[in-house]
């Protein structure tokens, strides 16, 4: 089994902080949401059935109502004030980067493009109608699956989770750098999704492999990018390569040598070179620094 339901047992759910399957699902109705004192250790996408009330989360408020879907990571401080009876559903994660066979390697990339994106703009993540229209039956069958626990429910409600991913990673991906904003120009837009697509393949974001992509010379187009989002292109490049290393030494126990070969370096020396001059130390210096940290 890849997945847990838990019913009208939130609350005691709640007190404990890690989860030991690869993912879970629940869902409960209540007046009042419980105060969660520890630090969590897994990733939680919350789906708001009906109800209505306020989230805050780092100490900034968004009303709540129905249809409403909030990203929480281990590292936010959240809660839920209830106004109106809510229904809620829950989809957790353990670990993005999940030891056995729970989600397929390009939804774990999808996952973690989301929780890399997700907060530049808190509040709700599903960004149109449409895809609110879409979502919701996609959680209502899980739901069903749950109850009925009929034939072949694990596959279906593994084939929902990874429809769930697509579809959440499709509206993180609406949010932009900073400069960027929902009136740019479609090419700086388009551009920053090539860039996000394919951050896992060094030669297709090379600057001349960019560049003929979108037919323009290596000198526009550093000369464009750099207008539009305030930065350099190699230095976005390198800043969103720095934070995937960083949910690795974060969120796995991913050896050295598996990031290398997962990100494009050439060997171990210039994974450490690069993150040192990003981020002031060692990866695995970093790593035992947060793990530190975590634990006081």
């Amino acid at each position: 089994m890849v997945y847990i339901f838990y019913f009208k047992v939130y609350i005691c759910f709640m007190k404990n902080d890690h989860l030991y399957e690869p993912y879970s699902i629940s869902f409960e109705t209540l007046d009042e949401f419980p105060v969660v004192k520890t630090q969590k250790h897994f990733f939680e996408l919350v789906y708001i059935l009906s109800g209505s009330g306020t989230h805050c989360i780092n100490k900034h408020s968004f009303r709540y109502g129905e249809n409403h879907m909030f990203l929480i990571t281990p590292q936010d401080c959240n809660v839920f004030s209830i106004e109106t009876t809510t229904r809620f559903f829950f989809l957790r994660f353990n670990n993005i980067y999940l030891k056995r066979n729970g989600l397929q390697m390009e939804n774990i990339q999808r996952l973690e493009f989301i929780l890399q994106n997700a907060n530049h703009k808190p509040g709700c993540i599903l960004k149109n109608q449409s895809d609110k229209s879409l979502v919701r039956p996609v959680v209502e069958a899980m739901i069903r699956e749950a109850v009925n626990r009929d034939l072949y429910d694990s596959e279906i409600t593994q084939q929902l989770v990874n429809t769930m991913i697509v579809v959440v990673a499709r509206n993180i991906a609406k949010y932009l750098p900073e400069n960027v904003d929902t009136s740019s120009e479609e090419k700086i837009v388009d551009i920053l999704n090539y860039i996000q697509s394919h951050i896992y393949e060094s030669e297709k974001i090379r600057t001349e492999a960019i560049s003929r992509h979108f037919g323009i010379s290596e000198n526009y187009l550093g000369r464009y990018f750099k207008k539009h989002c305030g930065e350099t292109m190699q230095s976005y490049i390198n800043h969103y390569k720095t934070t995937l290393i960083e949910h690795r030494l974060k969120h796995s126990d991913k050896r050295i040598n598996e990031i290398v070969s997962e990100l494009g370096f050439t060997d171990e020396s210039h994974l450490n070179k690069f993150f040192k001059q990003q981020k002031g130390m060692s990866p695995k210096a970093f790593r035992e620094s947060f793990h530190v940290k975590a634990r006081s």
